[in-house]
């Protein structure tokens, strides 16, 4: 598959979250949306029933929190692309990796930067994306520590099917190492966000993401 950018929703309140949905509207067409729960994550962001989108978008919705036996059937519901899930959460991830693909979405595992594939094998071949989560949970920014790249190799070991998301310091200067590495979805918070013209930013990043290797 071709890498894509897909800008993000990190939002705590619903003005927030309409100003953040309204930045990336007529662009953005994979969105990945953030759920915090202030207990696994430092951020509570806005409730599952205030979640909604344009026609048209591609949903990943990205849940911080321990909880999975309580949310993922409410986002279940709300029908998205890809639902993913931490692998640190205390709740029954292999249970909430299971429901999801019973409801036909794509189950998704997200590992913290100190999570190390093989601890977690059986999770990441159950999943059929992995996130890999550089960035600071519950907050746009973070940095994009290219060492979590080396997480490619062992996740396609165990799982040589699974996507590979990145989240955390998505900018314009690194986004080509990590197509480069093996990352299929790049999701991208403050640098579209937080920028005086988000969908030049996009552009900026896509062009990026499909140039051709050249040494210079």
């Amino acid at each position: 598959m071709s890498a894509v950018i897909t800008p993000a929703v990190l939002a705590e309140t619903t003005e927030q979250y309409k100003e953040q949905v309204d930045r990336i509207t007529g662009f953005a067409e994979r969105v990945h949306i953030d759920i915090a729960d202030g207990e696994f994550a430092p951020t509570t962001t806005v409730d599952v029933k205030d979640l909604w989108a344009p026609e048209g978008w591609t949903i990943d919705i990205h849940l911080m929190a321990n909880d999975v036996d309580s949310y993922v059937p409410r986002l279940i519901a709300l029908r998205p692309h890809l639902l993913i899930v931490h692998a640190e959460a205390t709740g029954d991830v292999s249970a909430a990796l299971r429901l999801i693909q019973q409801a036909g979405i794509k189950a998704g595992l997200a590992l913290l930067r100190p999570t190390v594939p093989r601890t977690v094998d059986a999770l990441v071949k159950q999943a059929d994306h992995v996130l890999i989560f550089s960035g600071e949970l519950g907050k746009f920014g973070g940095t994009a520590s290219l060492m979590q790249l080396e997480k490619i190799r062992l996740i396609k070991a165990l799982n040589p099917e699974a996507e590979i998301g990145w989240d955390g310091g998505v900018m314009v200067d690194n986004a080509y190492s990590l197509v480069q590495g093996g990352v299929d979805v790049l999701n991208v918070g403050g640098a579209i966000q937080k920028s005086s013209d988000p969908h030049a930013m996009f552009t900026k990043l896509q062009q990026e993401i499909t140039k051709t290797g050249v040494l210079g």
